[in-house]
């Protein structure tokens, strides 16, 4: 299949924006919001509400943050002139940090707790982010180390948060399961949203206004920590180095299904990264010609 590049610039119709988010929240109306009625069911406190609430918001804030940096990441790289070879070792650079150092990470969260973690997230991106508007530079070295770091504490430290908040309400299945639905929805709405975000930030002026999508980023991960220090409880972690490593061979590296699905997300990840490493290159070599163009099959 051959493909063939439209020279002439190419966006979505912004009723296609609206067209995505009736659809999502038909999505919601239309699922049964209520599970089969048990005699043992207990009505949701207001403890279970208000976290809820809580952790829906500023998980919303954080999908928002993490969609906003990769919208035009490599096109962002590819117009101050980075060359496809650094882009691809940037990207190495980044997928080896998360394997090396964002491996340890979650039983860092298990002993300082995780709204430490959750707020080192928001530390990486306000980082970044100043360094980005302070030195002008696309800083392709900081941002593939600090944006995969950032990554990888938003795809289990959010989750791992809400569950032991649901387990220490002493809230049944079905509630954890609904909130794992609510937090995919939102967290796929953000997404939308930050897609959108970005390209009303960038208007019609790429060139000028590139910059624009960093200072709201900063502006939301601000934003985020003041939530999240002012208004969010954590219990202090109670177990010991020793102690956690004892149950920590017992049900981790014990647990055959365990290491079934550390191979079964490895293979998914892998995937990704093989994309993005042969899509990236693709971007510096047809720059002259992409520019958001509209590419179709022949």
């Amino acid at each position: 299949m051959g493909v063939a590049i439209e020279t002439e610039v190419w966006e979505p119709n912004r009723a296609l924006y609206i067209f995505m988010f009736i659809c999502c929240f038909l999505s919601i109306f239309c699922l049964p919001n209520k599970s089969i009625p048990n005699v043992f069911d207990h009505a949701p406190s207001s403890s279970l509400l208000r976290f809820q609430r809580t952790f829906l918001l500023f998980y919303s804030l954080s999908s928002v943050i993490e969609g906003l940096w990769p919208v035009f990441g490599e096109y962002e790289w590819a117009y101050y002139g980075v060359s496809k070879e650094q882009m691809v070792m940037s990207l190495c650079v980044g997928y080896g940090v998360s394997l090396f150092i964002g491996s340890f990470l979650g039983m860092l969260s298990d002993l300082i707790g995780h709204k430490k973690l959750c707020l080192l997230f928001y530390m990486l991106h306000l980082f970044f982010g100043i360094w980005k508007r302070i030195t002008a530079d696309p800083a392709i070295w900081l941002a593939s180390t600090c944006l995969s770091l950032a990554s990888s504490v938003f795809s289990f430290s959010f989750e791992t948060w809400m569950v032991v908040e649901n387990d220490k309400l002493g809230q049944r299945q079905d509630a954890l399961n609904d909130m794992f639905w609510l937090m995919t929805f939102f967290e796929s709405a953000s997404f939308i949203g930050s897609q959108v975000l970005g390209n009303w930030l960038i208007d019609s002026n790429v060139n000028k206004n590139i910059a624009s999508i960093g200072n709201a980023a900063i502006v939301i991960t601000v934003i985020a920590i003041t939530y999240v220090t002012r208004g969010w409880k954590e219990a202090p972690q109670a177990a010991s180095f020793k102690d956690y490593r004892i149950l920590f061979y017992k049900n981790v590296i014990s647990d055959k299904r365990i290491w079934l699905l550390s191979w079964v997300q490895a293979c998914v990840h892998f995937s990704v990264v093989a994309f993005w490493i042969l899509w990236a290159p693709t971007i510096v070599v047809r720059f002259q010609l992409h520019l958001n163009s509209l590419i179709f099959p022949t």
